[in-house]
């Protein structure tokens, strides 16, 4: 990512990054895969005029409403992935629907990692299965480091070089996250991206809450 958005002779936006379109070499090195929805930006346009397909678990709120998109959409979309890994959880059940039932049911993981971040026990959300195997400090970083993508205001949210500074540096001070977007608190008092509240779609009560996408290919012989 950091390659895409400063390395290379033009500014490249992922827009759909996700689990899926990440693949694992042997060394486990990570190898962003399937630019299908990647766009290439002028460095001062931040609207993206085109329909907007990207799985809305990961997708910034700032390009789901509004569509404005720029390197710190996929940084929100790094984040939710790194919180996701520290979790065991995803972040949406939902695949495909109305677009405000998607922003709604998304937002129940980030509520519960800030309820817990703002508690102080932020490692209940640890997945169980990584308890016996992982340095606390390491697990404690990363979930600072996912709230900080995930924030509401993309101004606030890091750059991708400063969350590699961030994970592969040895000082322990970062900055306090803030809220993250569409954070829907456990008490039901609602926050939305600030001047997107009226730009919500409607959605029927009756949106499927999944979407099966499995194909079956029969095969016939000549």
């Amino acid at each position: 990512l950091v390659y895409l958005h400063d390395g290379s002779r033009v500014k490249v936006i992922r827009r759909d990054l996700k689990p899926s379109n990440i693949l694992l070499e042997k060394d486990m090195n990570p190898k962003v895969c399937d630019f299908g929805l990647a766009r290439i930006f002028e460095r001062d346009n931040t609207k993206d005029v085109t329909r907007r397909v990207a799985e809305t678990g990961y997708m910034a709120p700032e390009y789901a409403v509004l569509a404005h998109i720029s390197t710190k959409s996929d940084a929100f979309s790094f984040g939710v992935i790194v919180l996701e890994i520290v979790a065991g959880r995803k972040n949406t059940t939902s695949s495909q629907g109305m677009m405000a039932e998607h922003l709604l049911s998304h937002v129940s993981r980030l509520a519960q990692v800030w309820e817990s971040w703002t508690r102080g026990a932020v490692t209940d959300i640890v997945d169980p299965y990584m308890n016996n195997s992982c340095a606390e400090n390491g697990v404690l970083k990363c979930i600072h480091i996912g709230l900080l993508c995930v924030q509401e205001n993309p101004s606030d949210r890091p750059s991708m070089s400063d969350v590699i500074l961030m994970l592969v540096g040895r000082s322990t001070t970062l900055p306090a996250p803030s809220r993250p977007a569409f954070l829907f608190s456990l008490d039901n008092e609602n926050h939305v991206l600030p001047g997107c509240a009226n730009e919500l779609p409607e959605c029927s009560t009756k949106c499927n809450s999944s979407f099966n996408k499995v194909t079956i290919t029969e095969l016939e012989p000549r």
